[in-house]
């Protein structure tokens, strides 16, 4: 009977110590979990310093580092329209700590454009919010003999082979290439690493046009450097009253191109982790003074859930499939 009682006894004993080791070993990532975040976020920005990305991953991530407390740093990662930057996120931890600014060229026309994509665009991300869209517009230079999109189709036609055209994302050149195909002219395509470049060519003559988001355009415009002819969205922008779209201008009805971004982190976010940075983006798309900030740029800042979102890209997916194909544009 002793002997039965102390070795129930130590039993009890053994089984105490486990379950209290179990749990410290459990209570420090429950804290961490809950703590998050504990460290400086970094945003991945899958585009050159100044590009339209940079710019909106910038303004938001200076207000969520004010929601959340902690530093966001922008890391910009150029190059293969966007799929480098992408890709890096695509195989980071899953911790929160490293995110993306995604776009139409990494997260949503990747597979029409690209034969290699490193990653899949919708299974390797947990989508955290939409952040808004962005009307592309369509300057010339300023030499160019024709100051309306009538004139500059007019010329295109009667200089066939003569027009060249900057370009450094999928926006750009779908835009470009469907514009090409439903007025029947040809333009030749020129790609460049960054907007800031390919809009300085435009201002020498190295290049006679770009379309280009307004971001990066209304600067040179409203300084004359540029002629703007026609913008891409449905209806004309605040920013650019006098310019016509190119569905009117060009009379190609149903026309309609808009750069997209939105946050996306590594696949499986924790969802907790997933819960606090949805609350912040929008908490931050809320916010007035930013709302201004990005107005003033052209951008109309747009935030959703994260299932929202996957629900969007899926849908930007399917159409970015078929406006590449009605452009004539071979994966490369």
């Amino acid at each position: 009977m002793l002997a039965s009682s102390l070795e129930s006894t130590t039993r009890r004993r053994l089984l105490g110590v486990a379950l209290a080791s179990a749990a410290a070993a459990l209570a420090p990532s429950i804290a961490i979990a809950q703590a998050w975040p504990q460290k400086p976020i970094k945003l991945i920005v899958p585009f050159a310093p100044g590009s339209a990305t940079d710019t909106v991953g910038r303004m938001f991530g200076q207000k969520m580092s004010e929601i959340l407390g902690q530093p966001i740093v922008v890391d910009n990662k150029a190059g293969a329209v966007g799929t480098i930057g992408a890709d890096f996120v695509a195989k980071s931890p899953a911790d929160g700590y490293t995110l993306l600014v995604g776009t139409n060229s990494t997260n949503a026309a990747v597979r029409s454009i690209s034969k290699v994509v490193p990653y899949d665009p919708a299974a390797d991300f947990t989508p955290i919010s939409f952040l808004g869209v962005l009307p592309q517009v369509l300057i010339v230079n300023n030499d160019l003999p024709a100051k309306t999109m009538q004139e500059f189709l007019a010329y295109a036609r009667a200089n066939p082979g003569k027009l060249n055209y900057s370009w450094t994302s999928t926006v750009t050149r779908v835009a470009t290439e469907m514009l090409a195909s439903g007025s029947k002219v040809q333009f030749y395509n020129v790609p460049y690493k960054t907007g800031a470049a390919a809009i300085t060519d435009v201002i020498s003559g190295q290049v006679q046009f770009t379309i280009v988001d307004t971001i990066v355009a209304l600067p040179q415009i409203t300084g004359g450097k540029v002629r703007a002819l026609a913008v891409t969205s449905p209806g004309r922008i605040a920013q650019l009253p006098n310019v016509p779209t190119v569905a009117e201008s060009a009379n190609l009805p149903g026309y309609e191109l808009m750069g997209i971004f939105a946050a996306f982190g590594p696949a499986n976010l924790p969802p907790d982790v997933l819960a606090k940075l949805n609350a912040a983006v929008v908490k931050a798309g809320a916010d007035p003074d930013l709302r201004a900030r990005l107005a003033a740029t052209g951008l109309d800042a747009q935030t959703t859930t994260s299932e929202q979102l996957r629900q969007r890209f899926a849908q930007e997916t399917v159409k970015w499939t078929k406006v590449s194909q009605e452009a004539k544009i071979e994966a490369q």
